[in-house]
């Protein structure tokens, strides 16, 4: 797993709902990536450095979807997290902050940037021969915390997430390339920002939980609404922002055994996109019997 955020390194036989979101699909997709990493989680009681974990790696980038590196170019990642700790008897938190630095490596002369001409938001391309061969960025840096709280109807659980900074992919598509551009394509910069937020409610017993996920990912920080889509501005349905609002109830048999109902409202903004002037009919109902070994 990619040292980056919670969700991303929370196993998939534990999450209490069908998917990562958006944000996290999106820029770490596959979860997974080919690289060396080392850790500093102190097994003894050393003065500040017991309730520390530390991650750091070096990456490849693009996810294990891709059999080989295609580039020469390496991702460093970086975590510090505080261990869970009990505040008081009922309370217990555990946070941490990550930081993504790595790029792209650019195969072709062409970049475009979204910048503001004359009051209206673009997509403007730089041409230049320096551009062949630079690392176009991808620089993410976010924050999460979980805090534990006990109660008499059942224990709750709130986690959050924050991610923000600039991701480096292509015209239509906001998530990390698995391949370098050739001809005339160019790579697209997008300042973007994205979060998660959930409740996870015990009711009465531990084999009963209630869900409530909200989570967003907004591509392009920097353009909005209906600039998107208008004639002569370059933008895609690469630069919509989404909003996801999930309502789920988990059953537990035991350990390793999961029954989970999950419905997931999507929302994007509407825009001048064909196909996109209004939210999509995109919703999902999930219906999972799962079984952990």
């Amino acid at each position: 797993m990619r040292p980056f955020g919670f969700e991303v390194n929370y196993s998939s036989s534990d999450r209490e709902t069908p998917e990562r979101g958006r944000m996290s699909q999106t820029l770490l997709k596959g979860e997974r990536d080919l690289g060396v990493m080392i850790s500093l989680d102190a097994r003894k009681q050393i003065r500040f450095l017991d309730v520390l974990k530390m991650d750091a790696g070096l990456f490849n980038g693009p996810g294990s979807g891709v059999k080989s590196d295609i580039d020469n170019r390496k991702d460093f990642i970086g975590r510090i997290s505080l261990k869970p700790i009990q505040l008081t008897n009922d309370i217990c938190l555990g946070t941490s902050v990550s930081a993504l630095l790595g790029g792209i490596q650019n195969n072709t002369r062409y970049v475009f940037n979204t910048v503001l001409q004359n009051g209206t938001s673009m997509q403007v391309k730089d041409s230049s021969i320096q551009n062949l061969g630079e690392l176009q960025p991808r620089k993410y840096i976010g924050a999460d915390v979980q805090i534990k709280i006990k109660n008499r109807i059942g224990d709750i659980e709130l986690r959050a997430e924050w991610v923000q900074g600039i991701q480096t992919a292509t015209a239509f598509s906001s998530a990390t390339p698995e391949a370098l551009l050739t001809g005339y394509d160019g790579f697209y910069k997008r300042n973007f920002k994205g979060a998660y937020f959930y409740f996870l409610q015990k009711i009465f017993s531990l084999k009963h939980q209630l869900v409530i996920k909200y989570d967003f990912y907004d591509p392009n920080t920097r353009v909005s609404g209906k600039e998107i889509g208008q004639p002569g501005t370059g933008f895609t349905q690469a630069d919509i922002k989404y909003n996801t609002l999930g309502l789920g109830y988990n059953y537990y048999f035991s350990e390793n055994i999961k029954l989970m109902l999950y419905y997931a409202s999507v929302k994007n903004e509407s825009s001048s996109l064909p196909g996109f002037t209004k939210d999509v009919r995109d919703n999902v109902l999930t219906t999972r019997l799962q079984f952990k070994f």
